[in-house]
C-alpha cells in the first residue's frame, strides 16, 4: 500500500475568496512552505500555483473510534428489548469487535480517514481502546494496534493524534472486565509500556502525528490511576469520555456521589489540555463551569443523536464562552456538514428556535465553523484552524461554481454549504501543505477502498 508524504514541500495556493484570519479575503495567494506551514497570505494577488475556488481552514476531528465505521447501518434494527438503547448497541458492538484483526483494523481506519479528508477533515484524535486479542491476550508487540493506525494514517495522509485509552475496570465499583472488554483492558504499568511504544512509533514514522492519554471514563478507571494519566501525559491532550448517558449518571451518584462533570472539576486540575467527550448529561451548574475551566467540550452530534444520548447544552455553555469542537465518534456517517448541522438543529428541536448558535455580528455556519477550528485544534494541541502566518497549511476548498453557492457570499458560503447542501462543496483538501483530495476524490482512493472492501467481505461473511 502506498503512502501519502506529508508535508510534500512548498507550493501555492491562489482562492478567489478565503477565510482568514483577518476575515473574508479576495484573490488571495497562500505560500507553503517544506515545512507544510503557511510563510505568506497576501489578498489581492493575480492568480498563480494551484488555483481554487473558496479556500478555508480545514478541520480537525476530535474524537474518533476508527473500528467502528465497519459497523455502519448494521445496528438499525430493534431486538427484544422494547427500550434499544446505547446499552444495547454496545452489545452489538462487542460482538463486532471479536472477529478484527490488525489488518482489519489498519483497513478500516483507512478508508474511514479517507471519508474524513473527503468531508473536510484533515486530523483525528483516535481514541483508540482495542488492543489486544479477541481472548484478551496482549500481541507480542503490545502496541501492535496503535502501531496499525500510524499505518492507516500514512496511507490516507491524515493528521493523526493518537489517544490510547487506558481502560481498567467493568465500573465504578471496580468490578472485573467481561467478554468483549478484556480487548481493553490493562493495569496501569501495563498500558504505560503501550504509551511509551506507541510514542516511540509516531515519532519513527509520521511526522504529522502526535500522542495524547485517554482514560476511558470514570466507570473504566480507577480514581488512582486517573491520578496517575495525569502525570504520565505532562500537559499533552488529555480526552475522556463523561456524562454521555443518564445510566452513567446514576452510577457515579450512587458510588462517588457526585455527577461525573461536578466530580472531575471538583477533584482534578481541569484544564485547557483536557477534552470531556459528549458531556450531554450535565446541569445548569456543571455547564457553567466546564466552560470557565478552559476545557474543550468534545460534541459529537452525529453519533450521540444515533445512539439516543441526549443534547449537549450548547445554548448555555455558549453564553458562558465555553470552548467546543466536534468528532465523528462512531463513524455512523462521516460528514462534517451535516455534523454542524445536526449540532444547531438539537438546539433548535429543544427550544423551538432558531439560528441558535448565531450572533449579531457572525452568521450560524460562521460560528459554528470557527467554533469547531479553535476547539478542535486545542483539544489536539496542532497548530490548525486559521489560514494565517506560522499555522500548518490544512486547508479545504469549495466549488464557488456549485447552483447551492449562487445566491450567497461571505458567512452564507458557510450557511449554505452546512444547512442548504452537502460535502460534494468540496474539491480540494491540503494535509500539511500535500493536496490529499483533488477534484473531490482522495488521491489514494482505489488502493484503499479495495482493501476496505476486501477486509468487509470476509467480516461480513464471518457475522
Amino acid at each position: 500500500m502506498s503512502t501519502l508524504e506529508t508535508p510534500a514541500g512548498a507550493a501555492t495556493i491562489w482562492a478567489e475568496h478565503a477565510l482568514t484570519r483577518e476575515g473574508w479575503q479576495s484573490a488571495v495567494s497562500v505560500h507553503v512552505d517544506g515545512n507544510g506551514q503557511i510563510s505568506s497570505v497576501a489578498a489581492g494577488q493575480p492568480p498563480s500555483g494551484e488555483r481554487t475556488g473558496l479556500l478555508l481552514p480545514a478541520m480537525p476531528n476530535l474524537h474518533s473510534h476508527a473500528f467502528q465505521r465497519a459497523m455502519a447501518g448494521m445496528t438499525e434494527t430493534r431486538g427484544d428489548d422494547p427500550h434499544d438503547s446505547f446499552w444495547s448497541w454496545r452489545k452489538l458492538m462487542y460482538r463486532f469487535l471479536d472477529r478484527l484483526t490488525p489488518d482489519d483494523v489498519e483497513s478500516i481506519a483507512a478508508f474511514g480517514q479517507l471519508e474524513m479528508l473527503e468531508s473536510g477533515y484533515t486530523s483525528v484524535g483516535e481514541f483508540h481502546y482495542l488492543h489486544h486479542q479477541a481472548d484478551g491476550k496482549p500481541y507480542s508487540n503490545r502496541a501492535e494496534m496503535c502501531e496499525r493506525l500510524v499505518a492507516a494514517s500514512l496511507q490516507s495522509g491524515i493528521g493523526l493524534t493518537l489517544l490510547p485509552v487506558l481502560y481498567e475496570q467493568g465500573g465504578c465499583d471496580g468490578r472485573a472486565l467481561s467478554g468483549g472488554q478484556k480487548r481493553f483492558g490493562n493495569s496501569f504499568d501495563e498500558y504505560s509500556n503501550l504509551f511509551q511504544k506507541a510514542g516511540e512509533s509516531i515519532a519513527a514514522h509520521n511526522r504529522n502525528a502526535n500522542i495524547g492519554i485517554a482514560p476511558h471514563s470514570l466507570r473504566a478507571v480507577s480514581k488512582t490511576s486517573l491520578k496517575e494519566a495525569e502525570l504520565l501525559v505532562a500537559g499533552r491532550p488529555f480526552h475522556i469520555h463523561v456524562a454521555e448517558q443518564q445510566a452513567e449518571v446514576d452510577e457515579l451518584l450512587s458510588v462517588y456521589g457526585a455527577r461525573p462533570v461536578q466530580w472531575l472539576l471538583e477533584n482534578h486540575a481541569v484544564d485547557a489540555t483536557w477534552c470531556l467527550i459528549h458531556a450531554t448529561q450535565m446541569v445548569a451548574q456543571e455547564t457553567s463551569a466546564l466552560a470557565q475551566s478552559g476545557a474543550i467540550a468534545g460534541l459529537c452530534p452525529i453519533t450521540e443523536s444515533n445512539l439516543g444520548d441526549g443534547i449537549f447544552d450548547g445554548k448555555n455553555y455558549q453564553s458562558e464562552q465555553g470552548s467546543w469542537g466536534v468528532g465523528t465518534d462512531s463513524n455512523v456517517r462521516i460528514s462534517l456538514g451535516e455534523e454542524l448541522r445536526t449540532l444547531e438543529y438539537s438546539q433548535r428541536l429543544r427550544d423551538q428556535s432558531r439560528s441558535v448558535y448565531a450572533t449579531t455580528e457572525q452568521s450560524t455556519g460562521r460560528v459554528l465553523y470557527e467554533a469547531s477550528l479553535a476547539g478542535g485544534a486545542q483539544a489536539l494541541q496542532r497548530n490548525t484552524g486559521s489560514i494565517a502566518v506560522g499555522y500548518q497549511a490544512d486547508l479545504v476548498a469549495l466549488d464557488l461554481q456549485s447552483p447551492s453557492l449562487a445566491a450567497v457570499k461571505n458567512d452564507g458560503w458557510l450557511d449554505a454549504w452546512i444547512f442548504a447542501a452537502d460535502d460534494s462543496l468540496i474539491t480540494d483538501v491540503w494535509c500539511c501543505g500535500a493536496r490529499v483530495v483533488s477534484d473531490g476524490r482522495h488521491i489514494n482512493r482505489q488502493q484503499i477502498t479495495d482493501r476496505y472492501l476486501a477486509t468487509m467481505k470476509i467480516l461480513v461473511g464471518d457475522l
